[in-house]
């Protein structure tokens, strides 16, 4: 029997599923991962500004249905990139949920010229207008089982601690 690798698609996704963990929002975990040439150049996940209070100490900070507080997972993995001055001009996004109106249009003045995405949510209408007015690609990714099934977690050793709390 050949060994399959997981395809590229499922293994982005995947980090993002991961970096969602990540999340210090209470109402949705979403993680972002932005690859260029098969290589991960951010991550993101939503949570509150740097040195702000999160939602999940605090609460979530809602104004019309939305919580203010949060800086969603797609602006952190842009906003990564430009801290440290990485083009992301042709790169791809893979996100746990389909981004929001206002993280749709910076995706694509970003350059980003795809999109991958686990979850629908809310997918906006208008949004989907403007993606394929500029010719950018949307993929919905399902995840196999038989590739996470075989991940561990330690179990058998020593030092694995199911719960463990570190910040």
């Amino acid at each position: 029997m050949s060994y399959k690798r997981i395809p590229w698609n499922q293994y982005f996704m995947g980090q993002s599923v991961l970096l969602s963990l990540r999340s210090t929002c209470e109402r949705l975990e979403v993680g972002a991962v932005i690859v260029r040439d098969k290589r991960v150049i951010a991550g993101g996940y939503n949570g509150s500004v740097s040195g702000d209070t999160h939602c999940i100490d605090d609460g979530c900070y809602v104004v019309d249905d939305h919580c203010v507080r949060t800086i969603h997972a797609e602006m952190n993995a842009i906003l990564q990139c430009a801290k440290f001055g990485i083009s992301t001009e042709g790169a791809e996004i893979y996100v746990t949920h389909f981004p929001c109106l206002a993280c749709t249009k910076m995706i694509l003045q970003a350059g980003i010229k795809k999109i991958y995405h686990l979850e629908d949510y809310h997918n906006n209408e208008y949004g989907l207008k403007l993606i394929s007015a500029v010719g950018v690609k949307v993929e919905k990714v399902k995840l196999s089982r038989k590739y996470f099934d075989k991940l561990t977690f330690g179990e058998n050793d020593e030092s694995f601690l199911p719960e463990i709390n570190e910040e």
